[in-house]
């Protein structure tokens, strides 16, 4: 039996050999990199549920198109600094979040990796992979992209409200209704039913115009204090509507917008940097970023 292509049926990128991951370059897959946290999700969900979804949903992917699609190993250690009331989250500092993340689409930019997608499975997450993902725009020649899972549950703009039970804003939070669906599908067995309780963001019931949250909205105003005061279980949110049913139904749209994402965003084009200095700057800029490429002078 001869061997399978590997470099195009396998999708997990550190199941490759060097050689293989070697003449996967050439066809130019999108590398997506799960990020998550170990947290605390209340009474009911254990606390990898950050790290089992997004890395769930870019498997799904993988399989479904594992040509396009590199899933590079989750990163685990998220900011979780203001849940640490809450026994057994482990907490990594922002700077150690954005220079692990970094660290892997530096190192995939060198190896010839071009499109970059950080899939992130935890909130707080969010303003460093984005951060992570222009600085990678800016210090690479990669293209790199941040988005959460949930977000992908937005595309199809019927979806949601075909799906969705709970009360807007709150009902999907945290440990909530999608949480808890979506984990009921992927590790049901995970899931302690007999603990499972809605629960509410004190900020919430003072119905300010200017502070209120949900996974899918928020007020105008960020405001992230510390969990514990807030939240009296660390799950809010109405997992009491969640089932496995509403979890495959997640899962499914959200691996579907991810293949129809990456499949789009693989081939296309990359934008043409253009540079307005008519005297070429006589020195590279100081932050890290690449100069100029400028062709008559100035740095290169």
């Amino acid at each position: 039996m001869p061997e399978p292509n590997r470099p195009t049926t396998e999708y997990r990128y550190e199941k490759l050999t060097w050689p293989e991951v070697d003449a996967a370059v050439a066809r130019g897959p999108v590398c997506v990199l799960p990020v998550g946290s170990i947290e605390q999700h209340g009474p009911h969900l254990p606390l990898d549920v950050d790290v089992v979804c997004p890395r769930g949903i870019a498997d799904g992917a993988g399989r479904e198109v594992p040509g396009k699609v590199l899933v590079l190993p989750t990163l685990w250690n998220g900011y979780t600094a203001h849940v640490m009331d809450f026994p057994g989250t482990l907490n990594a500092h922002h700077a150690t979040l954005l220079e692990s993340v970094l660290d892997v689409t530096r190192s995939l930019a060198y190896h010839g990796f071009k499109k970059i997608l950080l899939l992130n499975g935890h909130g707080s997450n969010f303003p460093v992979l984005d951060l992570a993902a222009r600085r990678t725009n800016l210090e690479t020649d990669a293209e790199c992209a941040a988005l959460s899972w949930w977000g992908l549950l937005t595309v199809d703009k019927a979806f949601l409200p075909s799906w969705r039970e709970s009360t807007f804003p709150g009902g999907c939070a945290h440990a909530c209704e999608l949480e808890t669906s979506l984990y009921m599908y992927l590790e049901g067995e995970g899931v302690r039913r007999h603990l499972i309780r809605d629960g509410v963001i004190k900020f919430n019931t003072e119905n300010s115009p200017f502070l209120w949250l949900d996974l899918f909205a928020s007020g105008p105003m960020a405001f992230v204090p510390w969990t514990s005061a807030y939240s009296d279980t660390g799950a809010f949110g109405e997992p009491e509507k969640a089932t496995a049913e509403k979890g495959e139904r997640a899962y499914l749209e959200a691996v579907k917008q991810l293949v129809a994402l990456v499949s789009w965003w693989k081939d296309r084009p990359r934008d043409v940097r253009r540079d307005h200095h008519a005297t070429p700057p006589t020195f590279p800029m100081p932050w890290g970023q690449r100069p100029f490429p400028h062709p008559k002078g100035g740095p290169r």
